[in-house]
């Protein structure tokens, strides 16, 4: 229960104890271990961590989490600087000092954070491992200024994290080998649980926004040690603190969309794509002895995002909002300032984020760990709307849950539709064809319009978003391709067929994709259109033939499409309703999309889906279920109406006829006289299972009180009954009475074995779907003709799941007993 706890306590203390060598080899003429070695070692540490900490969230645990988390990215960064040290790329002097140090004070004050509020919520072991890995920094920061400052103070730190990483591995080791009677002191962290209090799923908590905060920190601190003096000049050395917060970022934002939080992992993409962007410039003066210039249009463009963002944020958390004003005016700052990151205004917007970031991930982790909470507004939008007829926030636990079943991730397209939008005024930008790169461009197509549409995608197609997802990977690739080619250096001025070839390969895809969304709706209809244009301006350049200004109009045209699209995701995610709505589909098929305000769609897992089905059942409503083989459509036996509906809505052949199902023998006790011992004793070994049982009609058929349905059951002479061997259908059947059954498909074609195929097939006609993902078996039933079973014979209408031997076999024992 407590394995990933222990893992990532060890890798700290194995991590701890590598740098505790290292730093009292230091005066040494030769270390004992070499810095690429220790780099390459704090790398792999740094993977563990992170594995451990993600693992560990699920146990609700962020303490631990962010405390795995922020070594993990320290370790990272700390390795890489630590890699090119040990090849000779930072030999100047001052090098190493420039290149740790922004790190390192970041760290130093978050991992402060974290052992405060450790001490505060009594997890002693995390508190004195944060707190003797802050101070390790604090005196490597002092090292770096004072040669009054040993490396061994360093080292005597790194030596308490090992002996408490020891201490607790030890505790472990006990507790398991004595089967829990020997128990160190803060070290049986399964009695934990019982004092935790349970966190709702819903999206109300982000364990990951603390880690998110503290990244923030660390880019910041870049730029912001060199507006104070603390570092002497920008270089690539610190490109590994700004590319491993970038990375770590984007982790952050898929986990924060895991967590159900929509708003803040689209924040978090966003300024990731910043981090990238610093990391960029930094580098950049390595072949070019200038400084980047930065396009203006899309800093003031991307302030407008943040500023949407933050605005929709307050409604939820107005001291999150507010944060987020901080991002607007640094990408003001930045339009303002040709030299971008390099200049102090920026740079100054950079301090006031790290001191904000820091104050915002104390906040956030002392409110999701003690009893007590630091005020921050929540509930305040919702009591400003609350007598708004207009506006009304999301709320409720189904706040996230898609239309086709379940996901495990809440909807990504307002990050995608914003890095649309991000993409698309970037490529407005003509730099200079003999140095490409001289513009920053590359970061926000790239890995704007690239990574974080990707990111996008696979959010889309696991919450079963196959044509959005689609569409916005081959879109990702399309940026990616297209903007390492013309910003990258790769194009050149020379003009080609093969570029051309290409890109008429894109707009064939993107066509066929323009096609399919006339079905979804007109919104993506026209974005999907628009970015025709944009392929067809790629194509014009290709040939050496694009009119001046086309490329221009195209991408702003785009643009604004993909900004509408933004808006409209942003409402729906945040209030009810459709207060911008993406628009109905300009084709409509039968089963494609007709269903989708009309037929509910509920979780299987939930009782309170269970009981929803049965009350839409009582009511004389179709509903398509899991069972355990394909999914079937039902109607209650005892509701005529019901059952003529799903006997009409696929179209029932008249030799497929439906068939009976109840959930015990004890729904037959009061007909047990009408039927045959033997016929009874085999309906007992048989049931529950994938078996129907063709028996002969008669007088037990009324006492189901199936009135006026019975002519849509079975055949004058027989009819098919069964007890499913699945839970959720039985506990159905409970609560409604037996039940007329049928497969969820229009007659003759194949089984249903998702609930997005009954979605797809009979989403118009069935007034719910209870959806429990894909079927258990992707074979039906078998179904044994008992009509004459009383003669010693039975036969086979179909042979499914379960083989003749095993029903043949289970009619042989009930006839010897």
């Amino acid at each position: 229960e407590s394995l990933h706890s222990s893992i990532g306590l060890l890798g700290i203390s194995a991590g701890s104890l590598l740098l505790a060598v290292h730093f009292y080899s230091l005066p040494r003429a030769s270390p004992l271990i070499p810095s690429t070695a220790l780099g390459v070692l704090l790398l792999i540490l740094s993977s563990l961590l992170a594995y451990s900490g993600i693992r560990r969230s699920l146990r609700n645990s962020s303490l631990f989490l962010s405390l795995c988390l922020t070594t993990s990215v320290f370790w990272c960064g700390h390795g890489v600087v630590f890699i090119l040290g040990g090849q000779g790329v930072l030999d100047d002097a001052g090098d190493s000092r420039d290149a740790l140090v922004p790190g390192l004070v970041t760290f130093t004050l978050a991992l402060l954070v974290l052992a405060v509020v450790g001490f505060l919520c009594r997890e002693v072991i995390l508190a004195m491992v944060a707190s003797a890995l802050s101070l390790a920094s604090a005196h490597q920061v002092a090292t770096h200024f004072s040669t009054a400052f040993g490396s061994s103070a360093v080292a005597c730190n790194y030596l308490v994290v090992c002996l408490v990483g020891g201490y607790f591995g030890l505790g472990r080791i006990l507790y398991f080998l004595t089967k829990g009677k020997i128990t160190l002191p803060g070290t049986d962290l399964a009695t934990k649980k019982t004092h935790q209090p349970i966190q709702a799923t819903s999206g109300s908590v982000n364990h990951f926004a603390v880690t998110g905060l503290i990244l923030n920190m660390l880019s910041a601190s870049v730029f912001g040690c060199r507006l104070l003096g603390v570092t002497g000049k920008l270089f690539m050395g610190q490109v590994p603190w700004l590319w491993a917060a970038g990375i770590y970022q984007m982790g952050i934002c898929i986990l924060s969309y895991r967590a159900m939080d929509v708003l803040m992992a689209t924040f978090f993409g966003f300024t990731s794509i910043l981090k990238f962007a610093g990391g960029y410039c930094l580098l950049y003066p390595v072949w070019q002895p200038e400084e980047p210039s930065f396009p203006t249009p899309f800093l003031v463009v991307f302030s407008i995002l943040f500023a949407v963002l933050a605005l929709f944020l307050t409604f939820k958390s107005p001291v999150d909002g507010l944060y987020l004003l901080f991002y607007v005016a640094y990408c003001i700052a930045l339009a303002c300032s040709p030299k971008g990151f390099f200049e102090g205004g920026p740079q100054g917007v950079d301090v006031a984020i790290f001191v904000a970031s820091a104050l915002m991930a104390l906040i956030h982790l002392f409110n999701m760990r003690a009893g007590a909470k630091i005020p921050t507004g929540k509930g305040a939008g919702k009591a400003l709307l609350a007598h708004s007829s207009f506006l009304k926030l999301r709320e409720g636990a189904d706040l996230h849950a898609p239309y086709l079943g379940y996901s495990k991730y809440a909807d990504a397209e307002v990050l995608g539709y914003a890095c649309s939008v991000l993409a698309s005024f970037a490529m407005t930008v003509t730099g200079d064809p003999q140095a490409p790169l001289a513009t920053v461009v590359i970061p926000w197509v790239v890995v704007a319009g690239g990574i974080l549409k990707l990111l996008s995608g696979s959010v889309a197609f696991a919450r079963g978003k196959t044509l959005e997802s689609s569409a916005f990977i081959l879109y990702a690739v399309m940026w990616v391709i297209w903007g390492l080619a013309r910003f990258g250096g790769l194009y050149g001025t020379t003009r080609s067929f093969h570029a051309a070839v290409g890109i008429v390969a894109f707009m064939l895809f993107n066509s066929f994709i323009v096609l399919c969304t006339l079905f979804l709706n007109m919104a993506w209809f026209f974005y999907s259109l628009t970015f025709l244009l944009i392929a067809a301006s790629f194509l014009l350049d290709a040939i050496h033939v694009l009119p001046a200004g086309y490329d221009i109009a195209a991408t702003l045209i785009f643009g604004l499409v993909s900004f509408y699209c933004f808006l409209s995701a942003l409402f729906n995610s945040v209030f009810e309703g459709s207060c911008l709505p993406m628009g109905r589909p300009i084709v409509q098929l039968s089963g494609v999309g007709a269903g989708m305000t009309k037929c509910l769609h509920l979780p299987a897992r939930r009782a309170s889906s269970v009981k929803r089905i049965a009350d839409i059942l009582k009511n004389g409503g179709t509903c398509g279920i899991p069972t355990d083989t394909v999914y079937v459509l039902v109607a209650a036996c005892n509701r005529p109406d019901a059952v003529e509906k799903a006997h009409q809505s696929k179209r029932q052949a008249q030799d497929r006829p439906m068939s009976l199902w109840i959930s015990s023998l004890k729904q037959l006790e009061p007909a047990k006289h009408l039927i045959s011992p033997l016929l009874w004793d085999f309906m007992e070994a048989a049931w529950p299972s994938p078996i129907s049982l063709v028996v002969p009609r008669g007088e037990w058929v009324d006492f189901l009180g199936m009135k006026d349905s019975a002519k849509y059951v079975g055949t004058p002479q027989s009819v098919a009954i069964r007890i499913p061997d699945c839970s959720v259908t039985t506990h159905l059947i409970d609560l409604v009475g037996p039940i007329v059954v049928t497969s969820a498909n229009p007659t003759g074609e194949a089984d249903t074995t998702h609930h997005n195929q009954v979605y797809a097939k009979l989403g118009n006609k069935v007034d719910a779907v209870l959806c429990d993902g894909p079927s258990p078996e992707n074979i039906a039933s078998t179904v044994v003709d008992c009509t004459k079973i009383d003669s010693g014979n039975i036969g086979f209408f179909r042979v499914g799941i379960i083989p003749k031997s095993q029903v043949l076999q289970i009619l042989e024992q009930v006839q010897k007993k």
